[in-house]
């Protein structure tokens, strides 16, 4: 097939979240009755992503969750954030912002654990992350009653630019231990 990066183009940019090379190699299959390795694909997707890397494109090709999606270039970002600012009707709540943390760093965890940690029930924020999909069960528990476990999804992972839960900023990074009250003594 000569046009084939087209069709891998088109495959990354309709895609709503990253999408993965064994998800290309499936739809070029299923649609040519060709077969495709992975191999020829991934040197597709390095073709396109080169291609991407002129000053003319204001998006480039990142890769993201063991998957490929089109991002817009770091220098348009403040003009964007504007659009999303403006857009931005539902945002994350305190108490939302403060469950999804909690369930990065601690997952899997059940909700009476993050309820301990908030010290406040957790029900509508747990419900709301799973509606947008930040969250998703995990698993069951092996505690008494065998609670739910949560843990962050791979919207989690493309919303926040990363590929794996360990490029999460550590949290000694965001202490400040430079800050004082009182006077010291030594």
């Amino acid at each position: 097939m000569e046009n084939i990066e087209q069709y891998i183009e088109a495959l990354i940019f309709v895609s709503e979240q990253s999408i993965r090379t064994e998800e290309i190699v499936y739809c070029l299959q299923a649609a040519f009755e060709q077969d495709f390795t992975e191999e020829d694909i991934n040197s597709h997707i390095d073709n396109i992503s080169q291609k991407y890397l002129d000053k003319k494109f204001a998006v480039e090709l990142v890769k993201l969750n063991n998957g490929y999606q089109f991002l817009t270039k770091k220098d348009y970002h403040q003009v964007v954030s504007l659009l999303q600012a403006q857009r931005a009707k539902k945002k994350l709540t305190q108490a939302a912002m403060e469950t999804l943390a909690i369930v990065a760093y601690k997952q899997p965890v059940t909700k009476p654990e993050i309820e301990q940690i908030r010290g406040v029930n957790c029900d509508y924020s747990i419900q709301k992350l799973l509606e947008k999909e930040l969250i998703a069960i995990v698993g069951k528990s092996e505690a008494l009653g065998k609670p739910t476990l949560y843990g962050t999804s791979g919207l989690f992972m493309d919303y926040f630019g990363i590929n794996n839960i360990n490029e999460l900023p550590q949290i000694k990074e965001f202490t400040d231990n430079t800050i004082t009250i009182g006077e010291q003594t030594e």
